[in-house]
């Protein structure tokens, strides 16, 4: 599923903020009205993307909005059951001529082209 812009932007604030950030701040900072942004959030929420929790303050109730871990993707850095060169590597040496990381991805290119 592809979000609109609003909906990545909202990601991204949300991400950015290590205890989130509160709905009633997260549309004012986005340039929504809050209708708008409650929209965005049941988007975001509905897509499994963000937790809410309800929040009081100031005599008003409100959400605060935590972005979800995301499962780490392991498939990116690994090719042929060998896992990047780059990862662990100390030497120093030109991306476009490393022997190590050249065969790394032409099992990767393998791989593809077995799919």
């Amino acid at each position: 599923m592809l979000m609109q812009e609003r909906e990545e932007e909202a990601l991204r604030h949300i991400r950015s903020a290590r205890q989130g950030v509160l709905q009633s701040e997260l549309w004012k900072e986005l340039g929504v009205d809050s209708r708008k942004c409650s929209r965005i959030v049941k988007k975001l929420f509905d897509a499994g993307l963000i937790e809410r929790r309800e929040y009081r303050g100031d005599g008003s109730k409100t959400y605060q909005l935590i972005a979800k871990k995301q499962a780490t993707d392991y498939s990116v850095i690994l090719a042929g059951g060998e896992i990047l060169p780059c990862i662990c590597c100390d030497l120093e040496c030109v991306p476009e001529e490393c022997t190590l990381l050249m065969d790394w991805m032409y099992h990767l290119a393998l791989e593809e082209l077995e799919e």
